[in-house]
């Protein structure tokens, strides 16, 4: 694992990559597609944050988010959305 850290500005701008548990090819596929802009739809109503970009590739995801002024905490907007997905579709591809 790399040993890097990122840095934490309030109301940033983050680029994001996320890849899927052992690269699966899922996230492309119509139920994971569903599941992940449920969540983040979701996740946006408590936690708001601009998506800027995105790309969606099978096994790995690209973001660029802006968080609001005073906050910069991406990391539990990511495990909420991770969490959410995971329930919808886990036992579906997992």
């Amino acid at each position: 694992m790399s040993n890097y850290h990122r840095l934490k500005i309030q109301g940033g701008t983050y680029f994001f990559t996320v890849v899927t548990e052992q690269r699966q090819a899922i996230l492309t596929q119509p139920n994971m597609r569903i599941a992940l802009r449920e969540a983040i739809e979701q996740v946006r109503l408590t936690r708001p944050f601009n998506i800027e970009a995105w790309v969606l590739l099978p096994d790995h995801l690209h973001a660029i988010w802006t968080l609001p002024e005073g906050d910069d905490d991406f990391s539990t907007r990511w495990k909420i959305i991770k969490q959410l997905v995971t329930r919808q579709c886990g036992a579906e591809f997992f």
